[in-house]
């Protein structure tokens, strides 16, 4: 990657720490099939104590947001890294479900400091967001391939606990590599900007909320729900869609893994498709306006939903080309949501708008996980995806509204940083 000496620190710094977020995350699944078995409890039951660890993700982001204003980006990073491995590692000792449940709403809360803080720190100490965005979220793509993979892996051979301690080993390794770690987290900021970023304080959270809402960052907090909405209804139940795929049936999977179907394969397709969206996304990022970039995302996102019925009666290929559309276009949103942040907010307030954005996505982003269920259980595939597609098209309309927004002035950058002194 061509970038400046500091540019390259910090996103090596946050590349590392996403995919160890979603390497853990995504390690969760695969450790839940074990704990049913292990402490004989129903799927209802283990379905709650893993949402337990997850709730916390999306809702802690907005005091993540708060605290990494507070006090530094990388500080907080590192507290991640730090507390996700000691988290898994607390696993080994489990020796109740409620002490799985405890060990997971740790992890839950210190996972929920990543994004905020990494992403604040990218955008106040970088120069070429767009690129570092995109090697930001296919390092993200890596972790969530590579973390149910290692943990279905090792689960051939070691005992559930010994799995969660290995789990935790790259963690461990990520955050002594982020000790040593040396970049400038304000190097794109200005000298009084910066000055006004150090200056916020938690006493400030509502004073610097509502200066955020009564700008253009209340557009971008929308069109990130939007986002999150379709990104979890689609995430969470298109493996189990694909099972079910007339077009699936009577194909053995390769190497002889029958515990796994083809869809999986297809759903594993569609991830490492998102890697190539979220770096053509990024380099667009600085050609292209990021409220037009979302819009016209939305649109695709709009029409794949659409067509996914169709083409799903038409074979194998055409599925497979429609995984890759869907995983490229889905994961290319990614870089043009962050990027407005970036684009809509006031440098000083920086983590609290990446706390926010996190709400938005992982927290309310969430709702699509139960309607979703519902009408998959009660309705069709065809009301299922022309709801995802009506989500796209909200999505669409409040970016195209957000086109006519102009970025703040560096004067309103340093009032909202500053907070409300009244």
């Amino acid at each position: 990657m061509s970038l400046e000496s500091n540019d390259r620190s910090i996103a090596a710094f946050t590349m590392v720490a996403h995919a160890i977020v979603h390497w853990f995350e995504l390690a969760i699944p695969i450790l839940l099939v074990v704990w049913i078995g292990a402490f004989d409890v129903s799927v209802g039951v283990i379905g709650l104590v893993v949402a337990i660890g997850y709730a916390p993700f999306g809702l802690g982001a907005l005091p993540a947001g708060v605290l990494a204003d507070r006090y530094g980006p990388k500080r907080l990073v590192l507290c991640c890294l730090a507390g996700m491995s000691l988290a898994f590692v607390s696993l080994a000792f489990a020796t109740s479900i409620y002490a799985v449940a405890l060990s997971l709403l740790i992890w839950g809360i210190v996972a929920s400091v990543y994004h905020p803080a990494g992403l604040a720190l990218i955008s106040t100490g970088v120069e070429d967001r767009g690129t570092v965005f995109a090697y930001h979220g296919i390092a993200g793509n890596v972790g969530i391939a590579l973390g149910p993979f290692a943990a279905a892996t090792l689960l051939l051979v070691f005992e559930w606990r010994l799995v969660a301690v290995a789990l935790a080993v790259p963690g461990i390794v990520a955050t002594l590599y982020g000790l040593y770690a040396r970049f400038d987290p304000t190097a794109a900021l200005d000298d009084d900007v910066d000055d006004a970023a150090r200056s916020l304080s938690a006493r400030e959270f509502l004073a610097n909320s509502r200066s955020l809402f009564a700008s253009a960052f209340v557009l971008v907090f929308v069109i990130v729900t939007f986002v999150g909405l379709y990104y979890r209804g689609v995430l969470t139940y298109l493996p189990e869609i694909l099972h079910g795929l007339p077009a699936m049936d009577g194909v053995e999977p390769p190497g002889g893994l029958e515990e796994l179907s083809l869809g999986d394969y297809f759903y594993v397709w569609l991830l490492v498709a998102g890697m190539a969206g979220q770096y053509v996304a990024g380099k667009l990022t600085a050609r292209v306006s990021v409220a037009r970039g979302i819009a016209v995302v939305f649109v695709v996102l709009a029409a794949l939903a659409l067509a996914f019925v169709p083409v799903s009666s038409t074979g194998l290929v055409p599925i497979l080309l429609f995984c890759g559309v869907l995983g490229f276009s889905l994961f290319a949103i990614e870089p043009f949501y962050q990027e407005a942040v970036a684009v809509y907010t006031p440098p000083g307030s920086r983590g609290l708008s990446y706390g926010y954005t996190y709400l938005g996505m992982f927290g309310l982003g969430a709702a699509s996980i139960s309607v979703g269920g519902f009408l998959l259980e009660g309705t069709s595939l065809g009301v299922f995806f022309g709801s995802l597609a009506a989500l796209a098209l909200v999505g669409a309309a409040v970016a195209r509204r957000l086109v006519a927004k102009p970025a703040p002035t560096a004067s309103a950058e340093t009032d909202v940083a500053g907070g409300d002194d009244d």
